[in-house]
């Protein structure tokens, strides 16, 4: 994961931008990671798979209630 400093990220916004659009990028403020930037199709895989993955969930813990 590539990382930029904060003023790094605002000088070099498009090349930010550019950046994450290959790979996530971690924004660091006084040397602590604070934020990562991410593409738009990374975000909606992820979130996509964190849905999934919170659908299979609830779906345990009813058959978890039914089981007792």
């Amino acid at each position: 994961m590539k990382t930029m400093s904060a003023r790094e990220a605002k000088n070099g916004f498009g090349l930010m931008i550019d950046t994450a659009r290959a790979a996530p990028v971690l924004i660091e403020k006084h040397g602590r990671g604070v934020v990562v930037v991410v593409s738009v199709e990374e975000y909606q895989r992820l979130s996509t798979r964190a849905a999934s993955a919170a659908k299979d969930e609830g779906r345990s813990g009813k058959a978890q209630k039914r089981d007792q």
